[in-house]
């Protein structure tokens, strides 16, 4: 599959599929806001009813799945940070930290290092914290992977709790948190770039507010102002946005590279589309993610903008275009195939 890959590189205009979407890159204020807003409300409203419910009980359940989607989709958002223009959406980046990644303990400079993903030089290799050689096998990898959401949570805290004030006292340790302990990634063996003096000043502003919210949990706790049990609820809840998070993951890439340098249309060819089934698509790959591919393809283009980018260019490429390759019918199709690969390459 990855001779197959190489060869048809060549085949692929970029610039011709850039005219074809030229006039949808410019991202929408008020779609962003809106999303956002009725995201956030229906999260919240479906927290209370995890909280306030009796256990078990059907509002309860529905209020623990209406929460994971819900703040699912509101923390996919930090993923339009990353790639909206420099200095633009002020208002936008802060009203998302203070609403979503300050009480969800994701600050969005936890996130910045998803430019090294798009960059030619860097996809997959090393310097990729995003990518690991999953098809390579063996499948207990896979399955190591899948395990990581039962930690996050916990360690999350701790990060920001206990960590942070550490590197604030101690210049040695600081090093060891921004290079180590400072970004959502794939791989846990990746070591950050040192951030700027600028990037500090967010960094630090960001992990103070994140370890107040800690912080003050903790004394609620402690005092028995909040139930234990709540904490359990909480604990629940990150695992399973990191489970949906996780295996939206695994269908994202096929993972055939080891780490070799790859060409632009290399790195579309390794990415996948999910075209079909929109409304269940839209559950667990929200806000843009479900055009993996696309995105790879224009990272600037908003997210709002990919489903009528990927339709415009099904009908006006060439039948022959590697860019139909990119599309698969379902994640549970992707993520077979990857395991299928995993293991072949385990039995050979």
């Amino acid at each position: 599959m990855l001779q197959a890959i190489r060869k048809t590189t060549d085949e692929f205009s970029v610039r011709e599929a850039r005219e074809i979407a030229r006039d949808l890159f410019e991202p929408n204020p008020r779609i962003y806001w809106a999303d956002l807003l009725v995201t956030v409300t229906i999260g919240t409203v479906c927290l209370r009813l995890l909280r306030r419910q009796p256990l078990f009980s059907p509002l309860q359940i529905l209020g623990y799945f209406g929460a994971v989607l819900a703040f699912y989709r509101a923390g996919s958002f930090t993923h339009e940070l990353v790639h909206l223009r420099r200095g633009t959406f002020k208002w936008f980046r802060a009203a998302w930290n203070v609403l979503v990644g300050v009480p969800l303990l994701m600050p969005s400079f936890m996130y910045y290092t998803h430019v090294a993903h798009h960059a030619r030089n860097h996809y997959g290799t090393a310097e990729d914290g995003e990518y690991l050689p999953l098809s390579s096998g063996p499948p207990r990898n896979i399955l190591l992977y899948m395990c990581q959401p039962l930690l996050i949570p916990i360690f999350t805290v701790a990060r920001f709790l206990i960590l942070a004030p550490l590197g604030w006292l101690l210049p040695g340790f600081r090093r060891f948190v921004q290079q180590r302990a400072s970004s959502m990634v794939m791989d846990p063996r990746y070591i950050r770039p040192l951030p700027s003096n600028k990037e500090l000043k967010v960094w630090r502003l960001q992990e103070l507010a994140c370890f107040l919210v800690v912080a003050t949990g903790v004394g609620l706790f402690i005092s028995g102002q909040l139930e234990p049990s709540l904490a359990v609820k909480f604990y629940l809840l990150a695992v399973g946005v990191g489970v949906i998070n996780q295996l939206r993951t695994l269908g994202a890439h096929r993972f055939l590279h080891r780490g070799e340098e790859l060409t632009f249309v290399e790195q579309l060819l390794d990415s996948v589309n999910y075209p079909e089934h929109p409304l269940l698509s839209e559950l667990w790959a929200p806000v843009g993610l479900r055009y993996h591919a696309l995105h790879h393809l224009f990272p600037s283009m908003p997210y709002h903008s990919l489903d009528q980018a990927h339709r415009r260019l099904m009908a006006e490429l060439p039948e022959d275009s590697p860019y139909r390759r990119t599309n698969s019918s379902g994640l549970l199709l992707s993520i077979g195939q990857l395991w299928r690969r995993a293991s072949s390459h385990r039995a050979g």
